[in-house]
């Protein structure tokens, strides 16, 4: 096993919202079964400039984890029903994440965050070392193809138009 370590999310957003396709997302859960998923959705969100990031209107109770330095969970619940998985990236003071959009087999972050039984508890969840949920440094070939961000209409030009989806295509 090659976790991945905090260092590794210290570059921004965009980086590693294209690099993390390939790497396998796992979940341990309570009864001691594991769940090993290859990320094949992400979307970058990056910076207090960015519209469409939760924290361009400055510091909240739900957005505090995203000024953390990279390498923490970022969860929030939309729709009263669904907890999004994101990963913290770049420097502290700057907010920035990763929604893990589709894994191998799910797709729709809403979907990934019920398999992987998400709650509250993951919120500021380092990374490096939780018992629970991590990412290991793996390989998958494919495809890498850019589109803009889903849902994100509100945030306006240029915001909704910016490239920052990326998903791995397999090459047939």
């Amino acid at each position: 096993m090659n976790r991945l370590d905090r260092e590794y999310f210290s570059k921004n957003a965009v980086q590693i919202a294209q690099d993390l396709l390939g790497k396998t997302l796992v979940r341990k859960f309570d009864d001691g079964s594991v769940l090993r998923a290859p990320i094949v959705e992400t979307e970058a969100y990056f910076g207090f400039e960015d519209r469409a990031n939760h924290a361009s209107k400055g510091r909240t109770p739900r957005t505090e984890i995203m000024f953390a330095r990279g390498g923490v969970i970022y969860v929030y619940l939309i729709y009263g029903i669904h907890w999004l998985l994101n990963i913290v990236t770049g420097s502290e003071g700057h907010p920035e994440a990763v929604l893990i959009r589709g894994v191998y087999g799910i797709s729709g972050p809403g979907r990934i965050g019920k398999r992987l039984k998400l709650d509250r508890s993951f919120y500021g969840e380092n990374i490096e070392n939780s018992h629970r949920i991590w990412i290991e440094d793996t390989v998958i070939n494919g495809k890498i193809s850019t589109s803009p961000r889903i849902g994100i209409a509100y945030a306006g030009t240029p915001w909704k138009d910016k490239l920052w989806r990326f998903e791995l295509k397999p090459i047939n």
